[in-house]
């Protein structure tokens, strides 16, 4: 394997190459001339030529220095591209943005997600792995339903707007992509009394999701035989019900 492969992969690098499909993914953010759209890892420049055209300013945050200077050589005035991680650089520091439009690396779908949901946006449009889509989307009593369902659905209306297949990419992952949008909510979907209690037990149930909630609770928080949904998984409890629980055991606790 040759070290720009080897460097792609370590990345999480899978270009994405089929022009209908990021047309299609740009055409799903509804851009005007008033938006700021947020581009993370661009890449070649497939989509980012494409929020160009259509938007007031894009900002493209690319960790590869080659890949910039690539960009560099064809990118209209109205693109800014940062090297930087996106992961570890504070979105509150760039200018005002309020769109998202990637094609995320693989590697940090699931940081960069929680991270965008602490700003304030309207619209992201977004490609994920199909598999991680699926969990973003998932209802109680599947596989796919987890603590980053939990905490997406908490945050924002989530929804997988199509398939893409593995073949629009190069080199072409293992798996399929999705495309899938996410729209903050105004307020959280429910109420909880501390978030970070909420999230926090929210992890531990799903640590070990195969177990009754009574023995999770009475290794983690000590016995509370009072409380519901004790004799259920936490698979099978929607997110509101395992808020429920936060709220009743945070008094306890």
């Amino acid at each position: 394997m040759n070290i720009e492969k080897m460097v792609k992969r370590k990345l999480g690098q899978h270009f994405l190459i089929d022009d209908s499909v990021a047309q299609r993914e740009v055409d799903y953010a509804a851009l005007t001339k008033q938006d700021v759209v947020l581009e993370i890892g661009p890449g070649k420049g497939i989509i980012t030529r494409l929020l160009a055209q259509n938007a007031k300013q894009v900002i493209a945050i690319e960790i590869d220095p080659r890949l910039i200077s690539q960009l560099t050589l064809f990118i209209p005035g109205n693109v800014t591209v940062m090297n930087a991680d996106a992961v570890a650089i504070d979105f509150s520091t760039l200018p005002r943005f309020n769109k998202v439009v990637s094609n995320l690396p693989f590697q940090i779908s699931s940081p960069i997600t929680f991270k965008l949901l602490e700003y304030p946006f309207s619209k992201a449009i977004l490609i994920y792995q199909k598999d991680f889509a699926e969990r973003l989307v998932a209802v109680p009593g599947t596989k796919e339903y987890s603590r980053l369902t939990i905490g997406v659905y908490y945050k924002a209306h989530c929804r997988i707007l199509e398939q893409v297949p593995r073949s629009c990419f190069s080199p072409p992952p293992r798996v399929d992509s999705c495309i899938v949008e996410l729209i903050p909510r105004e307020k959280p979907a429910f109420d909880v009394a501390n978030e970070r209690f909420f999230f926090n037990l929210t992890k531990q149930l799903f640590n070990y999701r195969r177990k009754k909630i009574r023995y999770t609770i009475k290794s983690f928080y000590g016995g509370h035989g009072a409380l519901p949904y004790l004799d259920q998984r936490v698979e099978d409890l929607t997110p509101e019900q395992i808020g429920e629980l936060s709220n009743l055991l945070g008094l306890h606790d």
